[in-house]
């Protein structure tokens, strides 16, 4: 079920954006998974945080932190390279980010934006500060925030390393060795257990009208962020809808033998509070859509599946994702009464009824509810109502899985064209 949303405050309702104003986005992550989701966001709105994982302590990141003691930048690079404007000064500056150093020389390896971003939170003391400065030099759309401003190690429980024991519990630990385990994880920690969060990501997730998760490594990537305790509470307290996006198939390793159902199920065990909107999966990558999309209603979200996969290669295309992405906020907009309405084909049965604190929810395509109105959402000083954690679904355990055809007529929204 949506989180309650006042447009005129923190978290506010997409649909604000009919107004004029662009949806403000936060999109959690690392790696590959969050420059691809990065790249498309960029092209939906100019609001647009990244908050990235700070647990890396392998190749040049892991290098500079054993040495110097500072926060890795890696993934914090790829996602300034993947906000970087695309033309002239910035774009060169972004490649050079991205260049590594060859040679068995002590430089060999080492990314040239790892070793510019390290120098710069010398400088200025502040790894934030660091940041918005290598933003600036590269034009970046958006802003690149840290999960929080001191590294953390993932610290995993692993069965299956020993021959002897199959079902003997390992401790295995730090994102490289949890990336590449040979056993199957069966729960992650962080080490400090209660590291602080980022102040700036936090407000940035507080504001919100979107919270996207993923892609990325389930344990190394997504869960990190829901582990920090100042991170969690906003994101399972925010008026934001949050979104999550599939990965393309089960990670050797990390993930080895997980089914798509398998990492939403692994994501509620981990945080019990967590509610989402929409899960985002491509059809190729989920043979059996009812139970993902089971899984996805015991989270509070319907499943929406599109295309976002480069054909032919595991990864995910950052133009098929601009379309999945303007869908899927354009469909959280519509109002039922003032809009066309969508021709997606829903699968599976309706959603169940509104929540008690919004009775005046009317359905919307896909299952979503519309949002409730000013009145419902504001105390009685007028003041947005605090924020607090959805319900579970009420009604059937199962939503519509939403299936968007790749032609079709054409509707204009404040996010562009979507096609219907």
């Amino acid at each position: 079920m949506p989180k309650p949303v006042d447009p005129t405050g923190p978290g506010r309702d997409p649909q604000a954006a009919v107004a004029g104003r662009q949806p403000a986005v936060v999109a959690f992550g690392g790696g590959h998974g969050l420059a691809a989701s990065l790249a498309a966001l960029r092209q939906l709105t100019s609001a647009l945080t990244a908050v990235v994982t700070v647990g890396d302590d392998g190749g040049s990141s892991g290098r500079l932190r054993a040495e110097l003691g500072a926060l890795p930048m890696g993934d914090l690079r790829m996602a300034l390279a993947a906000l970087a404007g695309p033309d002239g000064p910035p774009a060169t500056w972004a490649e050079l980010f991205q260049h590594r150093f060859a040679g068995s020389g002590p430089l060999a390896g080492h990314a040239v934006g790892n070793l510019v971003l390290t120098g710069l939170a010398e400088h200025t003391g502040s790894p934030v500060a660091a940041l918005d400065l290598a933003a600036s030099l590269l034009g970046a759309r958006g802003r690149v925030l840290p999960l929080s401003t001191e590294g953390i190690d993932i610290v995993a429980d692993v069965v299956g390393l020993d021959p002897a024991a199959p079902g003997a519990v390992s401790e295995v630990r730090g994102q490289a060795a949890v990336a590449t385990t040979a056993g199957r994880v069966v729960g992650v920690r962080l080490a400090p257990a209660e590291p602080a969060a980022c102040a700036e990501a936090v407000a940035a997730a507080c504001a919100a009208d979107w919270l996207v998760l993923g892609p990325g490594s389930l344990y190394t990537s997504m869960l990190p962020h829901l582990l920090v305790p100042g991170m969690r509470h906003a994101i399972t307290t925010s008026r934001a809808r949050t979104l999550m996006v599939l990965n393309l198939a089960a990670q050797p390793g990390e993930t080895a033998g997980y089914t798509p159902q398998a990492h939403l199920e692994a994501l509620r065990r981990h945080v019990p509070g967590l509610r989402l909107d929409v899960v985002v999966a491509d059809p190729s990558a989920v043979p059996e859509p009812d139970p993902l999309a089971r899984a996805a209603a015991d989270l509070g979200a319907r499943l929406h599946l599109a295309p976002v996969r480069v054909p032919g290669a595991p990864v995910h295309d950052p133009t098929r994702l601009v379309a999945a992405f303007r869908a899927v906020f354009a469909q959280a907009t519509a109002v039922p009464q003032a809009t066309a309405v969508s021709q997606a084909t829903a699968v599976g049965e309706g959603a169940g009824p509104a929540t008690a604190a919004a009775p005046a929810q009317a359905a919307a395509p896909g299952g979503e509810a519309s949002a409730a109105s000013p009145a419902a959402r504001t105390g009685p000083s007028g003041q947005p109502a605090p924020s607090a954690p959805r319900a579970p679904s009420a009604g059937s355990s199962r939503r519509p899985v939403t299936k968007y055809p790749s032609s079709g007529g054409v509707r204009r929204t404040p996010f562009g064209e979507a096609k219907e």
